[in-house]
């Protein structure tokens, strides 16, 4: 539960960023960067790259790799080969540009949350005395199969925070999506909705797990949701459709990330073309390259397996998003006094 308290100041600097992404008039996140950054530019945007890079190599390819392990769980094919297919579904979408990336994501996102308040509420229902008796275990201070935590409130409250600080990195797709924006009164209404709905969706979730903290099966999933509901209520009926969630969620996870970097990328060559008819001529190409470049990146990490890209990797996103993006949201908001936040 300690995570969400993070959430309250992460809507706070994504508010920050993206207001100062629409009033820089910047869609990408170099621009955005360098503008930020100011004079220290040279260095800080090369670091903030390097952040990105960090995200492409963690979270979409823990993506990717959650999508797999799901389809390798429903089907018997081989990892590989469905991380593949997940991989084949995010080019395609991710080839055609930012604005089949946001119809696509907003869809699912939709999808996505209907589907979990159907399978999760009745699975919350029927193993409430499960839930109860893990909250019971938690309170003495027995902690769940698959934690390496102790109990105590300092490590917990680290890791909430390193948790925070991973997730603020994915404030850096957000810029590719800033050109339909007209006033900072749309990014408030976001701003709020995403804290409501992820909010929900969190707490939801951490509930629902909570009756299979201590199961057995708990220490071998790769995929912990599936063991609630395999455990569950209606497990024939309602494994296939969370399975399609957890699908549908690493797609939407990873090809935003994937699209942010490319948009990076083709705007940087094109930005040195001289006309707009120079732009357009090729950008489909451009756009297909860099697209399979990262593509396939986030596919080779992801062939590691999900638990090794998650341990491995997370706290060093979360250390580098410290670095290139919490400090200097703080320095901006000492040198402007609170005024532009």
């Amino acid at each position: 539960m300690s995570v969400n308290a993070t959430d309250h100041t992460r809507i706070i600097c994504i508010i920050f960023l993206v207001w100062n992404a629409l009033c820089i008039q910047t869609y990408d996140y170099r621009s955005f960067s360098d503008s930020l950054y100011g004079k220290t530019r040279p260095i800080m945007s090369n670091l903030y790259e390097i952040c990105y890079l960090i995200m492409i190599g963690t979270a979409s390819a823990a993506a990717f790799a959650t999508g797999g392990s799901t389809l390798q769980m429903l089907f018997g094919i081989p990892y590989w080969v469905c991380t593949l297919i997940i991989a084949a579904f995010i080019f395609v979408i991710a080839l055609f540009g930012t604005s089949v990336v946001r119809k696509c994501a907003s869809t699912l996102s939709v999808l996505i949350l209907i589907g979990l308040v159907l399978v999760l509420v009745p699975n919350i229902i029927v193993q409430w005395d499960a839930i109860t008796a893990a909250i019971s275990n938690l309170v003495s201070g027995k902690m769940p199969v698959i934690s390496g935590e102790s109990g105590a409130f300092g490590p917990a409250l680290y890791s909430a925070v390193l948790y925070f600080f991973f997730q603020l990195a994915s404030v850096s797709v957000m810029y590719q999506h800033m050109e339909p924006v007209t006033d900072k009164k749309q990014i408030n209404k976001a701003a709020i909705e995403i804290f409501v709905f992820n909010f929900f969706a969190m707490e939801l979730s951490i509930i629902g797990l909570l009756a299979v903290a201590y199961a057995a099966d708990l220490v071998t999933a790769t995929v912990p949701m599936l063991v609630l509901v395999q455990n569950g209520v209606s497990s024939g009926l309602l494994t296939p459709i969370i399975s399609v969630l957890i699908i549908l969620g690493s797609i939407s996870t990873a090809v935003n990330m994937i699209s942010g970097i490319v948009t990076r990328c083709v705007n940087a060559v094109e930005r040195r073309m001289r006309s707009e008819q120079e732009r357009q001529n090729g950008h489909l190409v451009r756009n297909a390259i860099a697209t399979l470049i990262f593509t396939f990146l986030a596919f080779a990490i992801a062939q590691f397996g999900l638990l090794a890209v998650v341990k491995q990797g997370y706290a060093y996103l979360g250390y580098a998003a410290f670095i290139t993006l919490f400090i200097p949201f703080i320095i901006h908001v000492i040198v402007t006094k609170g005024k532009e936040v």
